[in-house]
């Protein structure tokens, strides 16, 4: 249980912190001129070069765990330094958040790490932090949860767009980009694949390689390749493939259509001058087919310009059908003239 709940144990710690009058360990990096903190030695409570740069503790869920922080002062004052825990820090309980080191003194300082009954299997990271006059020192605490261990990894976002100087199919180079998160219970590196293919077959294609840093259960990375090359005119398909330890494997793609848009212009403007100029002669073909219309008036007259001649309808709508020839202007109709 946390020693908060047994009283006694303040007063050992602190009497340990007093009696522990010895040099302080030549492995302990310094978080600030005259102190350092780090994990108590593994071996023995004097330095070695078996010093332990971090904590790792392991424990099955409902576990108590039990470990040594130690902190340094080889300076010739005393320091006082206030104590926490982070990450989770839920689960530590330090014997004291608030030590006075005395000069040339390493002070011991216990701790507990309660491991949850419903904690899920696996890596969960942590630090213990010392901050006192000067600066700050962090220990990491590295905790593994024994049970089953899944190894779970998605691809997602997976999305093709413009870097650079040019746009994605319009000369200049492509950005790929997706996310990865972990969905299992313990910490992966993961590897990624990536494979390109479009209508004339395939135009991208890159070997698996492991990325920088570990991927925490739970934690989401959003990466970006960069594609210097694509394709000017193509539908293509990408593929991002990841792997890590454990069998873990996820996929996950997304198109794009490379079009090389100076280029489609051209032919869109030359296919509507095309249209155009055969809308115009098609129109001027019709004309010629079907002649001048001949205007009327309501009586069923054509009416005829000045100086021009041209074949009337005479008589009203219901008894027409006599045509004659109407001359107008100073000529004669042909074959007029006064009948005895």
């Amino acid at each position: 249980m946390p020693f908060r709940t047994r009283a006694a144990v303040s007063g050992a710690v602190l009497a340990a912190a007093a009696v522990l009058l010895c040099p302080a360990p030549a492995g302990a990096r310094p978080a600030a001129p005259g102190w350092s903190a780090a994990p108590a030695p593994g071996g023995g409570a004097r330095p070695s070069p078996q010093d332990r740069p971090y904590f790792y503790l392991e424990g099955a869920p409902g576990t108590v765990l039990r470990d040594r922080l130690f902190l340094s002062n080889p300076s010739g004052r005393a320091v006082t330094l206030r104590l926490r825990g982070s990450g989770t820090g839920s689960w530590l309980a330090l014997a004291a958040k608030e030590v006075t080191v005395p000069p040339r003194t390493r002070a011991g300082v216990p701790f507990t790490v309660t491991v949850p009954r419903n904690v899920t299997p696996g890596n969960h990271p942590g630090a213990l932090i010392a901050t006192g006059r000067g600066g700050q020192a962090r220990v990491p605490v590295y905790l593994r949860v024994t049970g089953p261990a899944l190894s779970a990894l998605t691809v997602e976002d997976v999305s093709v767009g413009g870097g650079g100087g040019g746009a994605a199919g319009g000369g200049g180079p492509a950005v790929i980009r997706y996310a990865l998160v972990n969905r299992g219970n313990t910490a992966l590196r993961p590897k990624v694949a990536l494979r390109a293919e479009g209508i004339f077959g395939e135009v991208l294609r890159r070997a698996a390689r492991a990325l920088p840093g570990e991927l925490r259960p739970g934690q989401r990375m959003e990466r970006t390749e960069k594609w210097p090359d694509p394709p000017g005119l193509d539908a293509v398909e990408i593929r991002v493939t990841a792997t890590a330890e454990g069998g873990a494997r996820g996929a996950a793609s997304a198109t794009y259509t490379a079009v090389p848009w100076g280029g489609a212009a051209g032919v869109a403007a030359v296919l509507a001058a095309g249209a155009g100029g055969w809308t115009v002669v098609r129109r001027r073909r019709t004309a010629r087919e079907t002649g001048p219309t001949v205007p009327r008036d309501g009586s069923g007259t054509a009416q005829v310009a000045p100086g021009g001649r041209e074949l009337a309808i005479t008589g009203s709508r219901a008894g027409a059908g006599r045509r004659a020839e109407t001359a107008t202007g100073s000529g004669s109709v042909p074959g007029s003239g006064a009948r005895s």
